[in-house]
């Protein structure tokens, strides 16, 4: 296990380096001049040089990168275009707002969906099989944006409970914050929800059918017994697996809620910060939210391992 950690950790760190070039590259060959951007088109071209000097891009391209990847580990982010002020004072709060989104809304996922699935599982081809299903595809078929709105509507405008395109602050208003984020990671955690239980249904039928299964229960052994002590368990690999994705998946839905409701989240800044063309600002949101998708990924892995340790021998990590 701790083999396997190492060599995770390690493949993480050089995924994010790999990513980190490739989004440096990409907006190093974007058109324009960062200098006369910042500077603005009355500026002389001794006033432009003189910054291009102070902010290093007179340099070597692989100068310039491992100037930023360092800086990028040390906290300095670069300056922003629009804002001119360091990019991390601008998104540090921000990267805050939508981590919480995100937890809140996988908290919300995991509470409800791994039950859930079960739940569904023991009704299959009851009464309550037709409705569920139903309203299983209605769920996964509705947007977050236009459940977004819905909310907006129904919790903010009609009932008052929060104030849609006004929130409160972390500082200023826990409780006010904390509200308006929990609708927004409602909207999220429906349809993914639905996909969990589905999933998860899916995947314990065909657990239940597989021959240790048929084995255990002719030599007598309680049906809901071999579920909860060795099917579900081996259900929930693939369930945590999907968990992990959606958990990846999670910051770039949360850009549309964050939109809807009025949360200053970081994937609302990325949508602002494109269109002014704040590069240094969209090149560190990029890489942060690789980040967090490669992170995910890795975590579920962990997960996995510890629940089954057979994935241990697989990856050649030990018992």
């Amino acid at each position: 296990m701790t083999a396997y950690l190492i060599r995770r950790v390690g493949m993480l760190l050089v995924t994010m380096v790999l990513v980190s070039l490739l989004t440096f590259v990409a907006f190093s060959l974007v058109s324009g001049d960062p200098a006369r951007t910042m500077l603005g088109t009355e500026a002389t071209e001794a006033q432009v040089q003189t910054l291009r000097q102070e902010m290093g891009l007179d340099r070597p391209f692989p100068v310039r990168y491992a100037r930023w990847l360092g800086g990028f580990f040390s906290g300095d982010l670069g300056t922003s275009y629009s804002y001119r002020q360091p990019v991390w004072d601008l998104i540090g709060g921000k990267l805050e707002l939508s981590m919480w989104l995100c937890l809140m809304s996988f908290g919300l996922i995991a509470l409800i969906s791994i039950p859930l699935g079960v739940f569904s599982y023991r009704f299959t081809g009851g009464f309550a099989d037709w409705p569920r299903t139903v309203l299983n595809q209605l769920c996964m078929a509705v947007p977050p944006f236009f459940t977004g709105i819905l909310v907006s509507w129904g919790f903010g405008i009609v009932l008052r409970v929060f104030t849609p395109g006004d929130f409160p602050g972390l500082r200023n208003d826990p409780a006010g914050a904390v509200r308006h984020l929990f609708f927004g990671a409602v909207c999220l955690a429906i349809p993914r929800v639905a996909m969990t239980v589905r999933m998860l249904r899916a995947t314990i039928i065909s657990e239940m059918n597989k021959a240790y299964v048929r084995t255990a229960i002719s030599r007598g052994n309680d049906r809901r017994a071999v579920l909860n002590r060795h099917v579900l368990k081996n259900s929930l690999v693939t369930t945590v697996t999907f968990l992990g994705q959606t958990l990846a998946e999670l910051v770039g839905a949360g850009i549309v809620v964050e939109q809807v409701l009025g949360i200053p989240g970081l994937g609302r800044f990325l949508v602002t910060s494109i269109s002014h063309r704040d590069y240094p600002v969209v090149q560190a949101i990029v890489v942060i939210l690789a980040f967090w998708v490669v992170l995910a990924g890795t975590a579920a892995d962990l997960i996995n391992q510890a629940i089954d340790p057979r994935l241990r021998r697989t990856a050649g990590g030990g018992a």
